[in-house]
């Protein structure tokens, strides 16, 4: 069943058509309705197509495409057989086409498809809202308000770029005309066409409009002068007065006449320096004024001041824009706060005493510069201490940096039972400040120290905590903190136990910060701590030095300086390498030297030490060093033992030698056996030895023959031609037992015996050397021999004595005879060798220096064989020198 209403659409659509006739070949069998509609979103939109001048199809052959989507049947709806509308929602912006096809496929239709499509384009957008906040203002230009009125809105709903809204401004002045300018933007402006309408009434809207409709803003009905904005104040000057230190006095311009606009004034200032601005109230400044007097400043302070005016009806106008800044100092005061005194006290050693430095801070208000501190210092007793002279001037220190400066007053020797009183003024051009005190107490009696010092970094801050001492009469705290010679402080107040440091802290700098009490002026014991604002990697490792020895090198470092450690030092890394592989030893903070041991003698090693904090950590510099081949004092010990055992052996040597003199003389100096002493025996083949009486004079026993030089070298060679001979008669070996008559002159020969043996003469000059003579008892010279054969008697003598060079010399024992029988030549008759005129001859002969012929003593006794009859008894035996020593046998 088709409805009412459904049929009316048609009716109207059908009416809108042409009639049948008047369609063409060409005309589409397919028309929808309404063509081209703008849509407004959020709304629902029906659309109907209906079937033209063709029964080939009916409303059940259609179907909608929107956006190449087929919308669904169940948004359909039939009107007849020949008209299908649909119904869809308007949701999205964008814009989209909406399409009617059919269907039914047949020879007519492939052939005329294009006919049985149809479509139409969907735009959409919102319907304009009422604009809000409409605000209009006429600005000042040179001396007058200007003819161009300008105003703003604020533009209220959604716009799109296919349905826009367009704005009318419109100015409306009473009992005049209305002025009315379009844009699509959310200001617009208007110009009088002669001047701006002072003193009327002006009526303004904004009408907004689309494809959607219009709608108009609410109406604003104001007097002219309630949109005026006039240009600031200038001309602005502000004068400081010395009289008045705590004011200043600003002039200024109004800028337009006061017949077309009546204005008030603000007025805003502040310290040079500070954010915020400090306002002068709004009664002070309602009146229409050209100056006004700033109260209550800080002296000697620099103000920046700026005006602004507007209309002075309630209500009415806009606030200009503020004047220029206006800038000026107030005049000196004088300081109306005390001085910051403190003082820093460092104890003197190996002295009773405290050295102690006075130092202040300029007060917070001094009221003009700060040109001189009056300090006087008393002790206990109110003696005044500078020298009689009571109060003592010092000239303030200049700043360049603009803070308080820190002034150093004086510096105090104190004794540690010394108390006294410090007092301090400032002074400046207009007078000086009140008195600040400070009590520096006895050592001894220092009032306690607040309890539970912690000092941490949090926030780029430094923050302090502690617990109050017991003592109730603490009036303020202290906190200072030290960095290297710089000092500064802050005052806290009696009920403070958490703060934080409000001055100046650097990164990576130490800080000793302390907390003091104060008690009514008197300091108490300070406790503090060392803290970083901000820790950070040493800049540079410890300074090393080395002691090596052997086995072993002992590290010896220095802290590193405060400004270079950055953060607290957490340990010390010993690192160590001999080429192959690098060790490490890990030790405390507080160590400043550490002994390698185990090392390798004579070995190259290389060392260095790391220096960490929480941060990181530094290097010292790479040290290199070769243990000792030997170890200290090992050298010296060789040295000294090799030196000590010398001199043992030198000492024992020298002591055996005195001790034991008698047998190295005996066994590296034998004493030389005298002849004359020796046991002499004569012996003989025929005759029995007997021992000849001893005689009281060596030379009574002995002949001396009278023999020239010719003389000794007949007898020498015959004695060399008789030596084959006496061998084989008397000296054979059986018979060679002795030696005799051997005087002091004789050498060490070999025996007879052994140089028959052949024997070799390392050996027999090692063996004993016998000594021998063979003596003839042959008379004196002259006398004529016995008719009785003489009897050779061979003389021995015990003596292992070496032989004489003369001995082994055969030729200087010739000439050394010749040379002596020459000398002693005496009578045949001259049987008495001890007569006194042969004794003074032989001591003239020595003083002449003519070397005589000695003789032994012969001590021993000897014996000798029984004369011949014819020989007298007191004849004794001649001993004849040996020229050549022993000759073989």
């Amino acid at each position: 069943m088709v409805s009412a209403r459904e049929l009316l659409l048609f009716a109207c659509l059908t009416s809108a058509l042409p009639a049948r006739g008047a369609f063409s070949e060409d005309v589409n069998h397919l028309v929808i309705a309404p063509q081209s509609p703008v849509l407004e979103i959020g709304t629902n939109f029906t659309a109907t197509c209906m079937i033209l001048n063709t029964e080939e199809v009916t409303a059940d052959d259609l179907y909608w495409n929107l956006s190449k989507t087929t919308v669904s049947k169940e948004q359909y709806t039939q009107i007849n057989g020949s008209a299908l509308s649909v119904t869809i929602p308007i949701t999205s912006e964008k814009a989209e086409w909406l399409f009617c096809l059919c269907k039914k496929k047949s020879l007519y239709f492939v052939l005329n498809e294009g006919k049985f499509i149809h479509g139409i384009y969907l735009t959409k957008g919102y319907r304009p809202e009422k604009p809000e906040n409409v605000s209009c203002v006429a600005v000042q230009q040179q001396k007058y308000i200007s003819a161009i009125f300008r105003c703003e809105w604020v533009p209220v709903g959604r716009q799109t770029t296919d349905v826009p809204t367009r704005y009318t401004l419109n100015v409306g002045v009473l009992t005049s005309r209305t002025y009315n300018v379009s844009t699509n933007e959310n200001s617009a402006q208007v110009e009088f066409l002669d001047s701006f309408p002072y003193f009327m009434t002006l009526e303004i809207w904004v009408e907004a409009q689309n494809k959607l409709g219009t709608v108009q803003s609410e109406r604003l009905k104001e007097d002219a002068g309630w949109f005026v904005k006039t240009n600031p104040p200038s001309a602005i000057r502000v004068i400081s007065e010395k009289d008045f230190p705590t004011s200043l006095l600003i002039n200024w311009t109004r800028p337009i006449h006061k017949e077309y606009v009546r204005l008030t004034y603000q007025i805003r200032f502040r310290p040079n320096g500070s954010q915020s601005w400090i306002y002068v109230p709004r009664v002070d400044t309602a009146m229409d004024i050209q100056s006004f007097r700033l109260q209550n400043l800080q002296p000697d302070t620099v103000y920046i001041t700026q005006v602004r005016c507007k209309n002075s009806k309630e209500g009415y106008g806009y606030w200009s824009d503020w004047s220029h800044i206006a800038t000026k100092r107030t005049s000196e005061g004088r300081p109306t706060s005390k001085p910051d005194l403190w003082r820093t006290v460092a104890e003197v050693d190996g002295k009773n005493e405290r050295r102690v430095q006075i130092i202040c801070k300029d007060p917070v208000f001094t009221n003009g510069r700060i040109l001189r501190f009056n300090i006087k210092i008393q002790d206990q007793k109110d003696k005044v201490e500078n020298g009689g002279l009571g109060w003592e001037s010092v000239n303030r220190s200049e700043s360049s940096s603009g803070q308080r400066e820190i002034t150093v007053l004086k510096h105090i020797g104190l004794a540690d039972q010394k108390r006294v009183k410090v007092s301090v003024t400032a002074i400046n051009s207009a007078g000086k400040s009140d008195e600040a005190s400070l009590v520096i107490s006895e050592k001894a009696h220092e009032p306690p120290p607040v309890k539970e010092l912690k000092v941490w970094s949090n926030g780029g801050q430094l923050w302090l905590e502690w617990s109050p001492p017991n003592s109730t009469s603490v009036s303020e705290y202290v906190v200072e903190w030290v960095s290297g010679d710089h000092v500064d402080w802050q005052r806290e107040h009696r009920n403070t136990s958490l703060t934080f440091i409000k001055g100046n802290l650097e990164k990576f700098v130490c800080y000793n910060v302390s907390v003091y009490p104060i008690y009514s002026g008197w300091s108490g014991k300070p406790a503090s701590k060392a803290a970083f604002l901000e820790q950070g990697a040493p800049s540079e490792g410890p300074d090393v030095k080395l002691k090596t020895g052997r086995n072993e090198v002992e590290l010896v470092w220095s802290e590193i300086p405060r400004r270079s450690r950055r953060g607290f030092i957490t340990n010390y890394t010993i690192f160590y390498t001999n080429g192959s592989q690098i060790l490490k030893i890990t030790v405390p903070a507080t160590t400043t030297s550490f002994t390698l041991k185990s090392l390798s003698g004579n070995t190259k090693y290389d060392t260095w030490i790391r220096a960490s904090t929480i941060r990181g950590s530094a290097n010292s510099i790479n040290h290199s060093f070769t243990t000792l081949k030997y170890a200290p004092g090992e050298m010296e010990s060789i040295v000294v033992g090799v030196s000590l055992s010398f001199l043992f052996v030198v000492l024992m040597t020298m002591l055996l030698c005195v001790y034991k003199k008698d047998v190295i003389k005996d066994n590296f100096w034998p004493q030389i056996p005298n002849p004359g002493e020796s046991t002499i025996g004569n012996w003989s083949p025929d005759y029995p030895l007997k021992a000849e009486t001893p005689k009281e004079n060596c030379l009574s026993g002995i002949s001396v023959l009278d023999v020239d030089v010719c003389d000794g070298k007949c007898v020498f060679e015959e004695d060399k031609a008789s030596l084959p001979l006496k061998k084989d008669k008397y000296l054979s070996e059986e018979h060679s037992s002795g030696i005799g008559g051997s005087s002091c002159m004789s050498s060490p020969r070999q025996s007879v015996s052994d140089s028959d043996e052949g024997g070799d003469m390392a050996e027999t000059t090692a063996s004993t050397v016998q000594y021998s003579s063979v003596v003839a008892s042959n008379g004196y010279k002259g006398q004529t021999p016995n008719s009785q054969p003489q009897q050779a008697i061979f003389s021995r003598s015990e003596s292992t004595q070496p032989l004489l060079d003369s001995e082994e010399n055969p030729d200087m024992m010739l000439q050394e005879v010749s040379r002596q029988s020459q000398r002693f030549t005496h009578t045949a008759g001259n049987q008495d060798s001890s007569n006194p005129a042969d004794i003074d001859q032989l001591e003239m002969e020595q003083q002449e220096g003519v070397e005589p012929l000695d003789f032994c003593p012969l001590e021993e006794d000897s014996e000798q064989t029984t004369p011949p009859d014819n020989q007298s008894e007191g004849a004794g035996s001649n001993y004849m020198t040996q020229l050549g020593g022993y000759r073989p046998q």
